[in-house]
């Protein structure tokens, strides 16, 4: 019988491996990786934690981080494939990051459609002077005949 093998029967070596979801029914461990199935959902969570931005604390101010240009960035260089926003610098007379950064948003759309109510302005009153209007804008023509004549 030397040159037989003889089959033992397993007695608890090897755990069985759940069809639906990889994972031994012994140990609750994953068959793939050999993770416990408990684990796994651990580091997945803890994954996800770390994914999430962290809320600011309460007592400390909201910041940017590090600036990834300096005050004396010309703004031409930044914005050279944007024409528009150069146009903008150029009415505002502003060439630096430094410069710009003393406008907010709402006085800049300010201060870029103040020329353009005053020439709708002017167009309304010249057109009244001529017996004519604008769509919707009768009333205003009228008035402004009444100031002339009155």
């Amino acid at each position: 019988m030397a040159g037989k093998k003889t089959a033992k029967a397993r007695t608890g070596s090897a755990p069985r491996v759940s069809a639906k979801n990889g994972v031994s029914e012994k140990s609750g461990r994953s068959a793939k990786n050999g993770r416990s199935a408990g684990k796994a959902k651990v580091a997945t969570s803890a994954a996800r934690k770390k994914a999430t931005p962290r809320k600011a604390k309460a007592g400390k101010a909201l910041t940017l981080g590090r600036p990834k240009v300096t005050n004396e960035e010309l703004l031409y260089l930044l914005f050279k494939e944007d024409y528009h926003a150069r146009q903008v610098f150029e009415f505002l007379r502003v060439n630096t990051v430094k410069d710009l950064e003393q406008y907010s948003a709402a006085e800049i759309i300010k201060r870029l459609s103040q020329p353009v109510r005053n020439t709708v302005e002017r167009i309304r009153a010249t057109l009244a002077g001529y017996n004519r209007c604008l769509a919707d804008d009768l009333e205003y023509a009228l008035e402004r005949k009444a100031q002339k004549n009155g």
